[in-house]
């Protein structure tokens, strides 16, 4: 049916002309301010979906729930406080962005997993940035929430609880597209705990007193790059884990390892440095990695490898001033240093055609090292003649050797120019 006097096209053009508008004015959304005295909780309530809510400085005693997309952020550094008890926010919508906070005091009830910020399933799109996270049991507890940003935080724990009693920095769940960017951790149980969580970038995060810097288990396609983690237990520990790219972290002063790779397959770990550690690297269970361009200085243990890692791409790495290079207990050679070799500071050998490269092949452990690891007291007769015959005779003879990693083409030089500097990390 037609009706005189109406442009069907006009009609519709102004339709869409409209939405359009209305649509805008929804995606911008109306500005609320709280101001001390005033209740951040009942702005939420009263905020429409798209709006920001700004808090003024000032303090806050009161517990946040947020169902709607909305951004809450802070003018000057307010805090708000959860009076040790539950979370201080909760999160149940996605889209939603808090930044410039102050977030402290949360509950500490682990079954619960009492958090600052609390991010729910579905609350896809998370923001949160440029907060300080403090005195809580988890700092962020994030579940089945997608496409996240934690950026810029800082997160301290309580330390009024032992570290078994302490949740974790940052706690991922379940997650896809996560990206954990520039924040500071200390003082809780792990910095970054990961389970089952995939296609994430973690980025230039700094862990320090801790359990493990990160505890990371079950997760697949993720970016670990410009991370450091000092003075903790473990840096990195990565478990159950395959296709990680594992680059330019430093670890240092770990009382146990700095980078773990346990049970991990397709990953590629290069230019890391881990110096000062218990172990530069402890390698459990793990095969079809390339581990490439690493420093592996001043540890007790350059490299641990324990249960049949094999078929490892392992070249081009410097091992300097380790109290023991390799820790290997095995019953065949290991190969490393196919392609451009690997260099050792105690490597003995010559380089007669001055291509860079050694003449003879470096051995990173022989009988007496084994003997050492199963007698710690034979560290007090190294330097002996009689110890120093048996190593000898262990070399003459292939029977008495023992399996050991073998670099075929040691280098003469160290890859990294600037090693010395990190020996001061090792004491």
């Amino acid at each position: 049916m037609r009706y005189p006097g109406v442009n069907r096209r006009r009609c519709g053009w102004l339709l869409a002309f409209g939405a359009w508008i209305a649509l805008g004015a929804v995606a911008e959304g109306a500005e609320w301010h709280v101001r001390p005295g005033e209740s951040i909780a009942q702005a939420v309530r009263q905020a429409r979906a798209g709006d920001t809510i700004t808090v003024k400085r000032g303090d806050y005693q009161e517990h946040v729930l947020i169902d709607k997309p909305l951004t809450l952020r802070g003018h000057d550094r307010p805090t708000l406080s959860g009076n040790d008890q539950g979370d201080v926010i909760r999160v149940k919508a996605p889209d939603v962005t808090i930044e410039g906070m102050i977030i402290r005091d949360s509950g500490v009830d682990l079954t619960a997993q009492n958090a600052g910020i609390y991010i729910e399933p579905g609350a896809h799109r998370a923001a949160v940035r440029n907060n300080d996270i403090v005195h809580t049991l988890f700092g962020l507890w994030i579940e089945r929430a997608n496409d996240v940003e934690i950026a810029n935080n800082l997160i301290v724990g309580r330390r009024d609880l032992q570290s078994a009693q302490r949740g974790n920095g940052i706690q991922l769940y379940n997650t896809l597209g996560a990206r954990i960017l520039n924040n500071h951790i200390s003082f809780t149980r792990d910095g970054i705990y990961v389970d089952v969580s995939h296609q994430a970038v973690f980025r230039g995060n700094r862990m320090h007193d801790l359990r493990y810097g990160t505890h990371y288990m079950n997760s697949y396609r993720n970016l670990w790059e410009r991370n450091e983690s000092y003075r903790n237990r473990g840096g990195l520990a990565l478990m159950e884990v395959r296709d990680l790219v594992v680059r330019d972290n430093i670890a240092w002063g770990n009382s146990d390892h700095g980078i773990m790779l346990r049970t991990i397959q397709d990953s590629v770990i290069e230019n890391n440095i881990v110096a000062g550690n218990g172990k530069g690297f402890f390698v459990y269970d793990a095969e079809y990695n390339t581990l490439r361009g690493n420093l592996v200085i001043g540890n007790r243990v350059g490299m641990h490898l324990w249960g049949g890692s094999y078929r490892n791409a392992v070249d081009g790495n410097d091992f300097i001033h380790n109290r023991e290079q390799v820790r290997y207990v095995a019953s065949r050679d290991q190969p490393w240093g196919s392609d451009r070799g690997n260099y050792w500071s105690n490597y003995a050998g010559w380089d007669r055609d001055a291509d860079g490269q050694g003449d003879v092949p470096y051995a990173a452990s022989d009988l007496v090292d084994r003997l050492v690891w199963r007698y710690p007291s034979v560290k007090l007769m190294l330097n002996s003649p009689a110890v120093q015959t048996l190593r000898l005779i262990a070399r003459q003879f292939p029977l008495l050797r023992a399996p050991s990693v073998i670099d075929n083409h040691p280098r003469m030089r160290p890859w990294h120019t600037d090693w010395s500097r990190w020996l001061e990390n090792s004491h």
